[in-house]
């Protein structure tokens, strides 16, 4: 049984616009050539309760022999991402990205680690990239119910096309701002010096209160207050809640550039209501796919071969102000995707997160934006 529902729309496909820059054609992380994303969801009721999964982002076709530049930030520390230091160490991308619940993110490493050797990565140690936001209000976190096959399945079912959102894979048991959420995702593109670059964003949305949802400056929380949908976690929302955002974009920048990009999705996060609370998890990773070199590996025990220089772009650090702008407005689209996107579900001990309703945030909209 699967969470999906095809009453559920996009927020463009409602007629609700963010910001000024216009989308990609699939309006993903998926715009940005050579990304595919894939999903496993595990959704039962026995022998434990499970509304879980993973979401994998392959970087490129092969990870783990590609290095791209990458850089990270934390908004808020209170979350887990494996593999985080050496990426800040080191500047670089080395792994395919997974995104999964609290409790899994040990289970995820090991899969990614093993799943590497056994098809034949020659390097000889792994940090696998694995980040987690909590699925245990709707979920049994300890029914350990992502496992290797459930990585292998997000991993194989990854494509270059529409990304699936709402209660899907890692998203499957996340809440936001006190609807239902889960994964979503949007794109931007900027022109550059007379050159076209892509921005695209994946979030796993897991944070938030009602009352400070706002979409592109429309107060929607205050007006689908929880008088009119009920929260199914209005005691546990003030201290809690945790947000994965993950970053790409083809323009060619160096490791201290990606991390000033991810930096720029906490706008996006602060726009449509993300405050990062004290016990909030909001890791950010932003990676360029605009230089591509040959994993180094490393091999403690033999003598490196020698390695001439490897030549690099980059944008000057003055050209990539558009970036900025469009890391925010897609950051703040996919999270409203992920909302929009996801489905009424019960859960452990009868809990329910309710859907946002559709047809009530059309009319919030009109109300505010009469014109469009």
């Amino acid at each position: 049984m699967t969470a999906a529902s095809p009453e559920r729309r996009r927020l463009r496909d409602l007629g609700i616009t963010v910001g000024r820059l216009p989308p990609g054609k699939l309006n993903a992380i998926t715009d940005v050539a050579g990304i595919r994303v894939g999903h496993c969801t595990v959704w039962r009721d026995t022998p434990r309760l499970s509304r879980t999964g993973v979401t994998a982002i392959w970087p490129s076709d092969d990870p783990w022999s590609t290095e791209l530049f990458a850089g990270t930030y934390s908004f808020n520390g209170c979350g887990e991402f494996t593999g985080w230091l050496w990426l800040e160490e080191s500047g670089c991308l080395t792994s395919p990205i997974c995104l999964t619940g609290t409790h899994s993110v040990g289970a995820v490493r090991d899969a990614l680690i093993n799943i590497a050797e056994e098809r034949g990565h020659p390097a000889h140690w792994h940090l696998g990239l694995v980040g987690e936001t909590y699925d245990g209000f709707l979920s049994d976190a300890y029914a350990n119910a992502v496992q290797k096959a459930e990585v292998e399945t997000a991993l194989d079912a990854a494509t270059a096309g529409a990304v699936p959102e709402g209660c899907v894979g890692g998203g499957t048991g996340m809440n936001c701002h006190e609807f239902k959420g889960g994964i979503g995702t949007a794109s931007r593109i900027v022109e550059i010096a007379g050159e076209r670059y892509t921005v695209g964003v994946l979030v796993q949305a897991n944070y938030g209160v009602r009352e400070e949802l706002s979409i592109d400056g429309v107060p929607v929380g205050r007006e689908i207050g929880i008088d009119v949908v009920p929260s199914g976690r209005r005691d546990a929302v003030a201290n809690a809640g945790s947000i994965l955002i993950i970053v790409a974009t083809d323009a060619p920048l160096l490791p201290h550039q990606c991390k000033r990009l991810a930096q720029r999705a906490t706008i996006g996060l602060g726009r449509i209501g993300g405050y990062g609370r004290n016990g909030s998890g909001d890791l950010f990773l932003a990676f360029s796919t605009g230089n591509r070199m040959p994993t180094s590996g490393v091999d403690f025990l033999a003598k490196p071969a020698p390695r001439p220089p490897m030549p690099c772009r980059m944008l000057p650090n003055p050209e990539i102000n558009l970036l900025f702008n469009g890391t925010a407005e897609a950051t703040e689209e996919a999270i409203a995707n992920a909302i929009c996107g996801a489905t009424t579900t019960r859960g452990r001990e009868g809990r329910v997160m309710h859907a946002i309703p559709l047809d009530r945030l059309q009319e919030v909209w009109r109300k505010y934006r009469p014109n469009g």
